[in-house]
């Protein structure tokens, strides 16, 4: 069972010596970028690697949008790698900074104490016969889901050993607060600030009215026993929108918080609230 213990927002002054650029794939406009920053960064005798993450980096830039920073994030958690996001296209929840605001903000982290905020993270694995997979790591969720064609699932839920309930739906999302703005929200599931240490479990298109979302602690070990009816049901277990396992009758997911939260460089220029008003629009005439 994890806990986290770190405040959500830590001021730190950066010593940098070599910085990771990581660009997002098949992007011409984020190669040529990247050329930039290396030219950049070098002529500050700042050392420079290109899409590998190794644990002697001080800092990681991510070029592209929130997709190709959830693809790094287990690697820069577990080396407890800084990273700063910068989307080339229209600002997400997690890459902060514009193309615009780039080569200022890169400075502030050189020469200033910055804020880093501790965004938990979730680990999760499959058990099917006694043997258990190798954990995998969500910054956003994890999903259990059933396929296209498929009856509703019944997903018999456990916090910490204690029965919630047995959902009869189309799957399940555990999402971290960073991730409640992502398929949680598109699920009905419930904004959570990031700040705060939770683990929210939501059921996709739920049989019954009753069958709510509901936020736990993030010291909660969750398991969730896949009953299918027959050897033939199964379902996707998808971890920050990449199919991993597929689950079959009897197979148990266990869900908890990862030892190593992302240190996610914050933007100076827009709190956690501007962020949520820009994607989501709020306060347009639209709404």
């Amino acid at each position: 069972m994890n806990g986290t213990n770190k405040s959500y927002t830590t001021i730190d002054h950066l010593n940098v010596s070599k910085v990771g650029i990581i660009i997002k794939k098949d992007d011409l406009r984020a190669s040529r970028y990247a050329e930039r920053l290396d030219t950049w960064l070098q002529s500050r005798a700042i050392a420079t690697s290109r899409d590998i993450i190794t644990d002697d980096l001080d800092l990681l830039i991510i070029l592209g949008g929130d997709g190709t920073l959830l693809h790094i994030a287990e690697k820069a958690a577990r080396y407890s790698i800084p990273v700063a996001g910068i989307n080339l296209g229209n600002l997400g929840f997690l890459t902060e900074f514009t193309e615009d605001e780039a080569e200022q903000a890169l400075a502030r982290i050189l020469n200033g104490p910055i804020p880093i905020e501790n965004r938990l993270m979730l680990k999760t694995r499959l058990l099917r016969d006694n043997t258990k997979q190798p954990y995998t790591y969500a910054l956003n969720e994890v999903v259990i889901n059933k396929n296209t064609l498929d009856r509703l699932l019944h997903l018999a839920a456990y916090a910490s050993g204690n029965y919630i309930t047995t959902y009869k739906a189309d799957g399940l999302i555990f999402s971290t607060p960073t991730g409640s703005t992502a398929y949680n929200l598109s699920a009905g599931g419930p904004l959570v600030h990031p700040g705060l240490d939770t683990i929210l479990v939501t059921p996709i298109c739920p049989f019954m009215l009753s069958s709510r979302p509901i936020i736990l602690p993030a010291t909660t070990d969750i398991t969730t026993v896949f009953e299918g009816n027959d050897n033939a049901d199964c379902a996707q277990v998808i971890v920050d929108g990449k199919q991993h396992w597929e689950m079959r009758a009897g197979d148990t997911l266990e869900i908890e918080v990862a030892e190593h939260p992302l240190l996610l460089i914050a933007s100076p220029a827009r709190d956690y609230f501007t962020i949520l008003r820009n994607k989501l629009h709020w306060g347009s005439q639209d709404n």
